[in-house]
């Protein structure tokens, strides 16, 4: 508790009323503890192959010094980078995770060594594959949440500052095990900062992010309890072909998964909007694609079906370890 208090009067909590400018608001808010860039997508080839990918760039301050003056050897940020490429065709889940301080050259926000991604595009290598995109944006940021705050827990400062763009027109290439495809699909790209970690008796979360065929999209998160109940914080949005959002309390949306578990997650479920009419089967194409590394998680493709069709992405964390600080 001391040291949760600590961080606290050293960093920045989100507030209701954040003034959001951009491309500022892009890039790296070192005021705040913890921060993330997450780029997901499902793209296929011209005969149809399928995959998914993840790259994700964290970056976490380490002590008062973030606040403060310093030279570029100073340890004040780290920088964790992940990165995934689902094969549906295979079965293959490929992934590689970074770790680097700040510093002159090491890693930054949305990159990390060779590891690089922006609004406009994305490139990584790993000893397995090479992977490339450009994104088309056809949708304004979307801010999540009341106020300019996405709210976790009660509490002001309980919360985070958190946009997404929703839909990336994506085009590029892989190259995997000797072979170059080239892509198509779309992507999807969150950014969150925030110092709030979650609460002692939240567990962990189940997130979403579903693109419709009809050009909407619904992003939805379940904060579970250790308990087994789901918080009445988690919370979702909506947005409509023009880009327009709609804020979704726990209240306004069912997020339930079936029996069917890879290990223990759940990768099944069943999703409900009842004042959208909407009602969603998810399933996945691929049963493992769990993240293991520094943080162990569940992070991947998805199919929805039921009153629209569309593509999407999962992660669940809390169940085969502790989630990502929060």
């Amino acid at each position: 508790m001391i040291k949760i208090l600590a961080a606290l009067l050293i960093f920045a909590v989100a507030k209701p009323g954040y003034l959001y400018e951009f491309p500022r608001d892009h890039y790296a808010h070192p005021e705040f503890r913890t921060e993330w860039w997450y780029f997901t997508g499902n793209l296929r080839d011209a005969d149809g192959r399928r995959f998914g990918f993840e790259l994700t760039f964290f970056r976490q301050g380490v002590g008062e010094e973030a606040r403060r003056p310093r030279n570029p050897w100073d340890v004040t940020d780290l920088y964790l980078a992940h990165l995934a490429v689902s094969d549906v065709a295979t079965g293959r889940f490929h992934h590689a995770e970074r770790v680097n301080r700040a510093g002159p050259g090491l890693a930054g926000a949305m990159w990390n060594g060779n590891w690089r991604a922006s609004l406009t595009d994305l490139e990584a290598v790993t000893e397995e594959f090479h992977l490339k995109l450009a994104f088309s944006t056809t949708k304004p940021p979307v801010i999540h949440g009341v106020d300019g705050v996405s709210q976790k827990a009660a509490g002001e400062g309980h919360a985070s500052h958190y946009i997404s763009f929703t839909r990336l027109d994506t085009r590029g290439t892989l190259t995997l095990a000797g072979r170059k495809f080239e892509l198509t699909g779309t992507a999807w790209m969150d950014h969150e900062f925030f110092t709030h970690q979650l609460q002692p008796d939240q567990a962990g979360w189940d997130w979403m992010s579903i693109q419709l065929e009809d050009r909407t999209e619904l992003m939805l998160f379940r904060l579970r309890r250790k308990d087994g109940s789901i918080d009445p914080y988690s919370a979702g949005t909506y947005v409509d072909a023009a880009g327009r959002a709609r804020h979704l309390g726990a209240g306004d949306f069912n997020m339930t998964p079936n029996e069917e578990r890879w290990n223990k997650y759940p990768i099944a479920w069943r999703i409900e909007v009842p004042s959208l009419g909407l009602r969603l089967d998810a399933t996945t194409p691929m049963r493992n694609q769990e993240f293991v590394g520094d943080l162990k998680y569940w992070e991947g493709a998805m199919d929805f079906a039921g009153s629209k069709r569309g593509v999407g992405y999962l992660e669940m964390t809390g169940y085969a370890g502790p989630p990502p600080k929060m």
